[in-house]
């Protein structure tokens, strides 16, 4: 099981699935990440933290531990 934040720079994915439960969770859904839609990794930080992201257009920032709930494929 691979997550967003194993994701290399530079890579396209594909949202496989989210895990976690609660306000993080529906943070991360808010932020427009769902199954099957596809994310671009621009930039990760030095120490893993943020990750930036580009999904349906808009430029985002993760934090690691949110990014490591995002199952990609």
């Amino acid at each position: 099981m691979k997550t967003l934040r194993e994701a290399a720079v530079g890579q396209t994915v594909t949202v496989k699935k989210l895990t976690g439960e609660g306000p993080v969770k529906r943070r991360i859904m808010d932020m427009g990440i769902t199954k099957g839609v596809t994310v671009y990794v621009r930039k990760v930080a030095p120490l893993g933290d943020p990750v930036e992201v580009t999904v349906r257009g808009y430029e985002l920032s993760l934090r690691k531990a949110d990014a490591e709930m995002v199952v990609i494929e």
